[in-house]
């Protein structure tokens, strides 16, 4: 059994998996989010293997199934494997997962919980390994990411259990 739904999607179905959400009510809200979200996976200093780990680890983080199920394709071609993703998790500080790698995490922890309580130690490595546009990548990343996690846990309809892998392209 799933959560209930707050609110149905579009009546007409565009194939894309954004647009008929119940997001593709307002199209002249998601067609700027979708532009954005394209020029954040395409466009950015961070690769999208790096992309990929921060998106999933806000799916697990917010609790959205969709999102957990959904292995995007350019996150695969640049090398993030099923092992490494089953590394997101609360004890990845102890994995065999890179540096950089777990800073990400770290990163993506503290903008979820408690983004003023970062101590100087941790802002010193993460100033250490990504440059201030990768952090500001990150950022944004994480912006988009947690919006449309979270708009998709509110407005229902969630799957009570993990569904199976869901390989998709980037939306545009």
């Amino acid at each position: 059994m799933s959560a209930p739904r707050i609110s149905s999607s579009p009546p007409k179905k565009t194939g894309n998996v954004v647009r008929d959400s119940v997001l593709g009510l307002v199209p002249e809200v998601i067609e700027p989010y979708l532009r954005l979200n394209a020029t954040v996976w395409k466009n950015g200093p961070l690769n999208a293997a790096e992309l990929e780990m921060i998106r999933l680890r806000n799916a697990r983080e917010v609790g959205c199934v969709f999102c957990k199920a959904v292995r995007y394709d350019v996150a695969t071609e640049a090398g993030l494997t099923e092992e490494k993703i089953a590394k997101i998790n609360n004890e990845f500080a102890a994995s065999d997962l890179s540096r950089r790698e777990k800073l990400i995490l770290t990163f993506c922890d503290h903008y979820l919980s408690s983004p003023d309580d970062m101590s100087a130690s941790t802002e010193q490595q993460l100033q250490g390994e990504f440059t201030a546009a990768e952090l500001a990548h990150m950022s944004v990343a994480l912006l988009l990411f947690n919006t449309f996690s979270r708009c998709a846990v509110a407005f229902g309809g969630m799957p009570e259990h993990d569904l199976p892998l869901i390989p998709m392209a980037v939306p545009e």
